[in-house]
């Protein structure tokens, strides 16, 4: 998963609001990507870009905002699902074409036919500095035939497969985009004379927007100085929203297509307590994401609610170590136990998911190490059986610890006294969808399109073609 975000202000007199405006988008979009951060910027005449490794706290200075200056600008947070995390790979990227000039490209997905693309631009004649989808897709644009960058938009962009949003910037429009299937959400938000797209709500309450509406799937919207007006349709006949945005991506304070994210958790809470209940003295949440299903699950079955797992801030979402011992000495780093709320104690742990298995255990060893009596796991999703193509580096199905084993044996692997999985039907309420508009490939593998088991992160690396 990414985060991205543009900015398209017409009327300021302010030459760094654009580019100040997504520094501070970027910011609540943080949580969608730890790797790399960037900002391209223009004043209508050409493309400024600023992209480094880090945070957008250390990405960023304030002679940088001034150098991007600009009347327009997108943003990008990114977490690697297509392309190792390395410099080259830090979006924006900036591609040219002959007759058009430049053009800055930022993706939050996954296109799962970017190898066969690439092969294709390649025989043309184009060249590839990346082992990133996101290169394929701006290449692809960019050799598009057509007299302006909306007819090569309109023809290229239907040729991508998978789940994409996409924001787009030339020296005279901002494009913001969505897959037609809608697997990513993109959110459009007004401030003032000045429009503002981004991956979730809560960055548009962040920068002081009011939410306009969401970009619908298949959507190409353009933004200049006459507003925001769709170019081109190509939603397809279902509707296939991930899931795993309600369930753990997206943060607490957004809205998913008109659901709060925070409401979604504590009813999966809920349903999980009715699902799946215990004989405990006290609920805690695995920090972060858990904290509203945990909140959920206690207030349904009438156990209290406490804090027993203090996370450690300043380690990141995907800290991942490939050692036993170095995990527990991993988990003991992101999460400090509270023995005053675990001595003696029978505790419901409540978690949104588990992934490889590699740190539930760990977590369960830290709670009995700090007196809990008896560990009750309870994860406010399905158990996860099948990879992701669309946008979210879950892990290869063979590391998927609930595609190798049954939830008795799960359980006995993490060591906890019992586990309990929310249903497939349960989730899904909870978002105030139904399964036939959302993503559960994950849990199911009923994938919206045809998928190469085989592909992983890394299937450009090795035909990166050096410009």
């Amino acid at each position: 998963m990414c985060g991205i975000t543009g900015v398209w202000n017409p009327t300021t007199a302010d030459p760094t609001e654009a580019a100040r405006l997504t520094f501070f988008a970027l910011y609540a979009l943080q949580h969608r990507g730890q790797e790399s951060a960037g900002i391209a910027a223009t004043d209508g005449s050409d493309l400024r870009i600023v992209r480094r490794m880090g945070l957008v706290g250390q990405v960023f200075s304030e002679p940088d905002l001034a150098v991007l200056g600009g009347r327009a600008a997108i943003g990008h947070t990114r977490y690697s699902t297509t392309g190792s995390s390395r410099i080259q790979n830090a979006q924006p990227m900036v591609v040219s074409a002959a007759g058009l000039g430049e053009l800055a490209i930022g993706h939050n997905g996954n296109c799962i036919n970017a190898r066969d693309l690439r092969d294709e631009l390649a025989r043309g004649g184009a060249r590839f500095a990346t082992s990133s989808d996101t290169e394929v897709v701006a290449q692809m644009v960019a050799c598009e035939s057509g007299a302006t960058w909306d007819e090569r938009l309109i023809r290229a962009l239907p040729k991508l497969n998978g789940a994409w949003s996409l924001v787009i910037l030339t020296p005279s429009a901002l494009y913001a985009v969505r897959d037609p299937l809608g697997v990513r959400p993109l959110s459009l938000g007004r401030k003032g004379e000045t429009w503002i797209v981004a991956s979730e709500t809560c960055a548009l309450e962040t920068v002081g927007a009011a939410f306009v509406r969401d970009v619908a799937p298949g959507e190409v919207l353009r933004i200049d100085d006459r507003g925001a007006v769709p170019i081109a349709d190509f939603a397809a006949d279902r509707r296939g929203m991930c899931v795993f945005e309600h369930v753990y991506l997206a943060s607490v304070a957004s809205d998913l297509g008109g659901v709060s994210v925070y409401a979604a958790r504590e009813r999966m809470g809920e349903t999980l307590a009715d699902e799946h209940p215990a004989i405990a003295d006290v609920v805690i949440p695995v920090p972060d994401s858990a904290i509203p299903a945990a909140v959920g699950y206690a207030r349904r079955s009438g156990i209290p609610f406490r804090e027993g797992l203090i996370k450690n801030r300043y380690i990141g979402r995907t800290f991942i170590q490939p050692s036993p011992e170095l995990r527990r000495q991993g988990v003991a780093l992101k999460y400090n136990a509270l023995a005053d709320v675990l001595d003696g104690k029978r505790v419901v742990v409540v978690d949104d998911s588990i992934v490889r298995g590699s740190t539930s255990g760990p977590i369960v060893e830290l709670l009995r190490g700090h007196g809990a009596r008896e560990v009750h796991m309870r994860i406010c999703s399905p158990p996860i059986r099948h990879q992701c193509f669309f946008g979210v580096d879950m892990a290869r199905r063979d590391e998927l610890i609930a595609s190798r084993l049954e939830v008795e044996a799960i359980r006995r692997h993490i060591g906890a006294d019992t586990l309990g999985y929310l249903s497939l039907g349960g989730m899904v309420a909870a978002t105030g969808g139904t399964e036939a508009e959302l993503c559960t490939a994950c849990f199911t593998g009923d994938y919206l399109v045809p998928v190469q088991l085989e592909l992983g992160k890394d299937s450009l690396e090795a035909e990166q073609v050096n410009a």
